[in-house]
């Protein structure tokens, strides 16, 4: 049974970049992680003690909030698992909420109530 946590304070960096890892893979450092982890609200879903999905919510908590990410498992995807931690995330934050989405997954999130914007934009910075 899949059991959800909003805000969940006890989110580690190294468990989160484990998971993440296998969703969206990448070089993730986890002391950056840690800390950036601190800074958004984290809702988590577990199977037991694993963690299969993830959605993080940074916000001024008063106007303006951004998903920077949700993420399942791949094994876990297409179980409602996205779904709850996007109902979540809408009931639980006191803020619109924008954010950007892969392409091929709009449907997704239309089936889930989001409506779609105009554009986004990106201002990369080197590293």
């Amino acid at each position: 049974m899949i059991s959800y946590q909003v805000n969940d304070q006890e989110l580690s960096a190294v468990a989160f970049t484990a998971f993440a890892a296998k969703v969206w893979p990448g070089n993730y450092d986890v002391d950056k992680t840690q800390a950036a982890l601190s800074k958004t609200l984290n809702i988590t879903a577990y199977d037991g003690e694993l963690l299969v999905g993830c959605l993080r919510i940074l916000s001024d908590g008063c106007y303006f909030g951004t998903i920077t990410e949700l993420l399942v498992l791949p094994e876990y995807q297409k179980r409602g698992i996205g779904s709850e931690l996007l109902q979540l995330a809408m009931g639980n934050t006191p803020t619109t909420l924008y954010f950007g989405a892969q392409p091929g997954v709009e449907a997704f999130y239309e089936k889930n109530g989001c409506q779609k914007g105009l554009q986004s934009y990106i201002i990369k910075k080197s590293r």
